[in-house]
């Protein structure tokens, strides 16, 4: 993924990029960070190898060194590599890259992800703007650098990369049954500029076209339906079970009483039978795209 890099400054004569700082409140992220850390330091030590040493080595400041090695800096998968490479690790610290993928993102976006890619079916209407699972990096972008308060660079390239790592729901085998209705109005709202929204059109296409998805759309022209309350959102699981969540329901929490759910997937099969058609919904966003 090319979205989770803001560039390179020079620091200490090497390449120190800005990362990501580990959030404190995020304790299996802190815990996985420090061991890591640990593990480096251990290895350098045992190289003799000081710290500004090892980081012109790698081709990384002294500073982002010692901010990996006490676990509060994220190391990235190309640090991981170099750093096996020079301290002669036989595979052991890019072993790591694993553990550290798995904390890499927000608390609150692995915990979505988590659940997403548990899911056999998903049922998600949006009532403003575009499921994240449909946004492409640029628009992801330009919707939390409008955030106010305003996120910093490196939070926004979090997001940015935890967002678009969600999208691997696409890609998995079996592929899971996805099925999302979208307003009109979010198609015709330039998120990013001309060309971004362009992207945004094209690549709505390009998953409208996949087999195993269904994406619909609102006309702004439909009277009132069960969606005006605010999204919602149900997944389905191989076990049988399953968990919703609507914004006009229910306070806004997950829910996974049956009863409920019942209620959430009745309003989205109402949503549905008023959206247009797949078919039409293509047809839509062919034009929207022509006209832009």
């Amino acid at each position: 993924m090319s979205v989770d890099g803001v560039g390179a400054e020079q620091v200490g004569g090497g390449a120190d990029e800005p990362g990501w700082d580990v959030d404190p409140d995020d304790e299996s992220g802190v815990a996985v960070v420090a061991a890591v850390g640990r593990q480096i330091r251990a290895w350098r030590e045992a190289a003799g190898m000081r710290a500004c040493e090892f980081g012109a080595a790698i081709g990384y400041g002294e500073d982002l060194v010692r901010k990996v090695e006490g676990g509060r800096r994220i190391p990235r998968p190309e640090f991981l590599d170099r750093s096996d490479e020079v301290l002669g690790a036989g595979g052991k610290i890019a072993a790591m890259k694993r553990d550290v993928a798995a904390v890499r993102y927000p608390k609150k976006v692995r915990d979505l992800a988590s659940v997403e890619a548990r899911a056999v079916e998903l049922a998600a209407y949006v009532a403003h703007g575009l499921h994240g699972l449909l946004q492409t990096p640029g628009h992801a972008r330009a919707l939390f650098e409008a955030r106010q308060p305003p996120y910093s660079q490196d939070e926004v390239e979090r997001m940015v990369a935890g967002r678009m790592a969600r999208q691997a729901i696409f890609d998995r085998t079996p592929s899971p049954a996805l099925s999302f209705v979208q307003e009109e109005s979010a198609l015709r709202r330039p998120i990013g500029g001309t060309l971004e929204w362009r992207r945004q059109l094209e690549r709505l296409l390009e998953i409208g076209k996949l087999r195993n998805v269904i994406l619909q759309v609102m006309p702004t022209h439909r009277e009132a339906h069960p969606g005006m309350d605010g999204d919602i959102d149900v997944l389905k699981f191989k076990d049988g079970s399953a968990v919703g969540r609507s914004h006009g329901a229910f306070n806004g929490r997950r829910v996974t009483d049956a009863k409920q759910l019942r209620i959430l997937e009745l309003r989205y099969g109402v949503i549905r039978a008023e959206a247009l058609t797949t078919r039409e919904t293509l047809t839509l966003i062919e034009q929207v795209l022509g006209e832009t």
